[in-house]
């Protein structure tokens, strides 16, 4: 059997609704155990570290309210100690090209904001003149 081991790298969404089955002043300390946990059970390994992005977004909002659930990506090197660190859904390139994306519908925005203006201004123009002459039509002729 082969003890060769490459990079294994994981993304899990971790589920930490439990915590709340805890008093409210350890629920934020339950919740890095339960990540703790977690990491052992699916990556096998003993040696876990959490990353410090990670921790302090789970320790963000106190200690009586962490975050219900959380999307970690898991990285287990050579000497089986796994990193637990937050996951990002772009990577660099993606994120570029969607900036790019992003930039191309903003100005696509403007011109259909223009069209829906004038549009606006036409009818607006046009409403008072047949109001004007309505009321001419209504107005008793002497």
């Amino acid at each position: 059997m082969a003890t060769i081991e490459e990079n294994l790298t994981r993304v899990y969404t971790i589920n930490l609704g439990k915590a709340w089955l805890t008093p409210e002043y350890r629920r934020t300390d339950r919740v890095v155990n339960m990540i703790r946990e977690f990491a052992q059970k699916h990556m096998k390994s003993e040696e876990i570290k959490l990353d410090q992005d990670l921790n302090r977004q789970i320790w963000s909002r106190g200690k009586t309210n962490p975050p219900r659930k959380v999307r970690v990506k898991m990285a287990k090197d050579e000497d089986g100690v796994v990193t637990v660190s937050l996951y990002e859904d772009l990577p660099a390139a993606t994120a570029e090209t969607s900036a790019i994306t992003k930039e191309e519908e903003e100005d696509k925005k403007p011109e259909a904001a223009v069209a829906t203006e004038t549009t606006i201004a036409a009818a607006a123009e046009a409403k008072p003149e047949e109001a004007k002459a309505e009321e001419k039509a209504k107005a008793p002729s002497k």
